[in-house]
């Protein structure tokens, strides 16, 4: 599959799931270009704006198996891993595969679980394999986990550790519809008797692999791959920032910019693609300085200022913007 083919597959994805998610394109892009680039997505905001549907939406274009867990706090982590039950007729034991051995998990609610189960993700999502009473287990592949938080609800909840953040590939938040966008809302509920908007697949396991191995041979000129690594670089000086983007988080800018750049149908990566990327891959990866956080600094604010201080190179015979 060549770029153009996969770009026209991308947007047939995103064209179905738009039926469903009344959101900004920009987002779904960001979900999209986290799978991808063979990552996993956060995805941070108030109950209702529809993250759940999202996700759900979204693996159902792709033609791929869905598994959902509502993370709480009394859940353990065999709940999520699976463990081995006991057969009666066989009196053996036999493994119970838990929701993970899927292709698409929504990780709902994430931060309610204690540390122990959220740790218990982290095998799964950097090695794509799940260690189970000692025996590990490969995972379904592709594998992609979609994780949502609600920022709000503080009470009852355990933040993410360092080392688990820097396991997603970007963080995003939905937001609320603009107001054309909330009315449409309630012009597709008046006009149906089911809650829920149906999505029907575009494409399938075989086909989501071809399109994610196109992202492997787009190109990132020397001074992108140089400009990637001073930014990353950069925010490690910022006085604000008391550890910054990690190596892992400057390859995952790379892998994103290529995945966008597949997006908008390139076989090569302009600057536009990583200041576009840069806030949601990097901003979460940061751990301010108590002065900052006691001035609730903004990650954000601190990537778009690193931003504006690097110069941007400028590719000859490449447009700058998408």
């Amino acid at each position: 599959m060549d770029v153009t083919a996969a770009s026209e597959e991308c947007d047939a994805v995103l064209s179905e799931v738009e039926r469903a998610v009344v959101t900004d394109r920009d987002f779904l892009e960001t979900v999209l270009v986290g799978f991808l680039a063979d990552g996993h997505v956060l995805l941070e905001d108030v109950p209702g704006t529809g993250k759940t549907l999202t996700a759900r939406s979204v693996a159902t274009a792709l033609g791929l198996e869905f598994s959902r867990v509502q993370f709480t706090p009394d859940l353990l982590p065999a709940d999520v891993l699976g463990t081995h039950v006991f057969n009666e007729k066989s009196r053996e034991f036999e493994f119970q595969p838990g929701p993970v051995f899927a292709n698409v998990l929504l990780a709902d609610e994430i931060n309610r679980a204690p540390p122990k189960t959220q740790a218990a993700l982290l095998e799964a999502m950097e090695e794509g394999q799940a260690t189970i009473d000692g025996e590990t287990m490969e995972l379904p592949e592709p594998f992609f986990v979609i994780a949502t938080q609600n920022p709000v609800e503080q009470e009852g909840t355990f933040p993410l550790p360092e080392a688990q953040m820097d396991r997603f590939v970007a963080k995003a938040g939905i937001g609320y519809p603009d107001e054309a966008g909330e009315l449409e809302l309630l012009r597709r509920r008046a006009g149906r008797s089911s809650r829920s908007p149906s999505v029907e697949p575009v494409l399938d396991a075989e086909r989501v692999q071809a399109v994610r191995a196109v992202a492997e041979d787009v190109r990132m000129d020397d001074d992108l791959l140089q400009y990637v690594v001073a930014v990353a670089r950069e925010t490690r000086e910022d006085r604000r920032v008391e550890v910054g983007v990690s190596p892992r988080g400057t390859q995952r800018l790379f892998e994103t910019a290529r995945a966008r750049a597949v997006l908008r149908g390139r076989e090569y990566v302009v600057p536009e693609d990583v200041k576009r990327l840069a806030p949601n891959v990097l901003a979460h990866r940061l751990v301010l300085t108590p002065d900052a956080a006691v001035e609730n600094t903004d990650k954000r604010e601190v990537v778009a200022d690193v931003l504006d201080s690097v110069p941007v190179p400028t590719a000859e015979g490449q447009s700058p913007s998408a």
